[in-house]
């Protein structure tokens, strides 16, 4: 029954709009001068207009499943692409429709002088369409800007209580899903060193959730670890998941550094990461990188040859009577002739530093005899 019906609604709108379509016709026909085309008599023209109204009223009849197809098609993918909007983005595209029908309004007033019958009514309809529609698109795909450019006007945007405001001149910071499971990024962003938008991408969030529900228990742990410091990140500074719907260039990417590169490269924005081997791929990519680990090897107390230092030895070394003692930071000091000295604590003098990929290994040998813890 109610296929019927919504066959029968769709014939008379097609037998309206054809109707329509014989006036516009006679009278575009009327304005070129040739008004012997349609000089019709009263029963004439009323057989034209029926004409037309048949003929438009069996197309639209013959296209009603697939008007009808299309339609729920539509309203499905309306549907899921707002079970995907977060609250503010759905806040945002309103304001943007407000915004573009406002402006529709406007330019309408334009139309007004036209006196060709119903083509001023197409026009405003067509105006109100497009100027709608861009004003949702703009606000949702641009809203992370207007967001940053009304903060920077207000001077008051923020990180952790103000200690580091955000600058709108500054790239966005795209975190990866390591450098949120290994969490001094959140002790980082408490010292307001990181500046510029923070975005957490949507996908990142997904990968955590898979690795805290993987079978392996650390896999586990470390899934677990990273969704509760990403809880206390948006706790703490009011950060949101970055919903990447939008980018349809990501949608084709499985993998998810692949989809982080490509991310900074839109958005220009650097990855944040501790990741040795994003590391590397995002140079061939030629994008900017922050990594945790670099920064900690960076601020690592410098040590010189030559320099003495009070060390507390804790076990032995790989090589014959050497032991090993570590700093607060945990930098490995290897102590030559040490092994007699485990679980004391006592004075040695630097004899090299070597720098490698994994970090920093310092050598020593005891300058005296046994310390006293």
């Amino acid at each position: 029954m109610l296929k019927k019906l919504l066959r029968a609604v769709f014939t008379v709108a097609g037998a309206i709009l054809g109707y329509g379509a014989f006036l516009l016709t006679k009278y575009l026909i009327t304005l070129a001068d040739h008004e012997e085309w349609v000089d019709f008599s009263g029963a004439q023209e009323a057989c034209v207009s029926i004409l037309f109204a048949i003929i438009f009223g069996l197309i639209f009849f013959r296209l009603t499943p697939t008007f009808k197809k299309q339609g729920s098609k539509m309203a499905n993918n309306i549907e899921s692409d707002l079970q995907k909007m977060s609250i503010n983005e759905i806040i945002l595209g309103t304001v943007g429709l407000i915004a573009g029908l406002i402006i529709a309004f406007l330019i309408s007033q334009i139309y007004v002088g036209i006196k060709i019958p119903y083509l001023d009514v197409i026009l405003n309809i067509i105006t109100y369409i497009i100027l709608g529609y861009l004003g949702i698109v703009i606000a949702t795909r641009k809203g992370q800007d207007i967001r940053t450019v009304l903060s920077n006007s207000k001077k008051i945007t923020s990180v952790g209580g103000g200690k580091n405001k955000q600058k709108a001149d500054a790239s966005p910071k795209i975190f990866d899903t390591s450098v949120i499971i290994d969490g001094r990024i959140s002790d980082i962003m408490r010292t307001g060193f990181i500046e510029g938008p923070i975005v957490i991408p949507e996908f990142v969030l997904v990968e955590l959730r898979h690795i805290a529900d993987s079978s392996d228990a650390l896999k586990r742990n470390r899934g677990r670890r990273g969704l509760d410091i990403l809880n206390k990140i948006q706790s703490d500074y009011g950060i949101e998941i970055y919903n990447t719907v939008a980018e349809k260039a990501l949608d084709e990417i499985p993998e998810v550094d692949v989809k982080l590169l490509k991310l900074a490269q839109i958005m220009n924005g650097k990855v944040v990461t501790n990741d040795f081997n994003l590391n590397k791929v995002a140079a061939i990519k030629g994008v900017d990188v922050l990594n945790i680990n670099e920064l900690a090897n960076t601020l690592k107390p410098v040590v010189l040859p030559g320099e003495e230092m009070v060390l507390s030895l804790v076990k032995e070394g790989k090589e014959n009577n050497q032991a090993v003692a570590y700093l607060d930071d945990g930098t490995m000091i290897v102590v030559e002739e040490g092994k007699k000295f485990i679980g004391n604590t006592i004075k040695v003098l630097v004899t090299s530093v070597l720098q490698t990929s994994a970090g920093r290994m310092i050598f020593a040998k005891p300058v005296g005899g046994k310390g006293n813890r």
